[in-house]
């Protein structure tokens, strides 16, 4: 990769996580730019001109071109890599992964990690609190299929370490953050999160 990487991040945010710990496994060096979410500085005219119309992070810049959303970022760095399965079903099982994990674990599990470890149950909205228990059912029932999974095979897409195991392993390993959810049921899950972790090239959230 010839064109300079700048990933644009808030550095708690597992979303983020995922693009380091893609590089690092692979050894790619990333300039960092953090901007603090909970002030919202993603929200700025210059960041929504300049970097992410859409207002968020991560954002993985490469030269002048910009990538946003964390998957596309993890899938760029990783081209050509052991990180993408050659074989072609498998291939597909990764991506199927990755979009169930935006779809059904990311918005369950990180969202309430989210409101109440960083914004705080005192100050949710009506709104908010109204979801809670319905996110915690579903974030439950991710869980409880990963465990699954991850009874057949050591890694989600069979015995080694996919694409689809950092972007998945980027939330579950704090899901207990915010005390909406505990690990302790999903001993799968749990043998699961020390496997990736014992992982070559390991860095942890807050590295």
């Amino acid at each position: 990769m010839d064109a300079p990487l700048i990933l644009h991040e808030y550095a708690l945010s597992g979303n983020c996580y995922k693009i380091r710990l893609t590089a690092a496994h692979l050894g790619i060096a990333l300039e960092r730019r953090h901007y603090d979410i909970m002030k919202g500085a993603t929200r700025t005219s210059d960041f929504l001109r300049d970097v992410n119309a859409n207002g968020r992070i991560p954002v993985l810049q490469i030269g002048d071109r910009f990538l946003p959303e964390s998957n596309a970022a993890c899938v760029y760095l990783a081209h050509g890599s052991p990180l993408i399965p050659a074989d072609r079903f498998d291939h597909a099982d990764m991506l199927r992964w990755m979009f169930w994990e935006q779809y059904n674990h990311e918005p369950n599990i990180a969202t309430l990690r989210f409101w109440l470890a960083f914004v705080g149950a005192a100050k949710l909205t009506d709104a908010q609190r109204g979801q809670l228990a319905a996110k915690q059912v579903a974030g439950m029932a991710a869980l409880t299929l990963m465990d699954a999974q991850l009874a057949k095979t050591p890694f989600l897409v069979g015995d080694t370490l996919t694409l689809a195991d950092i972007a998945l392993y980027a939330y579950t390993h704090v899901a207990e953050e915010g005390g909406a959810f505990s690990l302790a049921p999903y001993a799968n899950v749990l043998a699961w999160l020390a496997r990736v972790a014992a992982q070559p090239g390991h860095v942890g959230i807050t590295d």
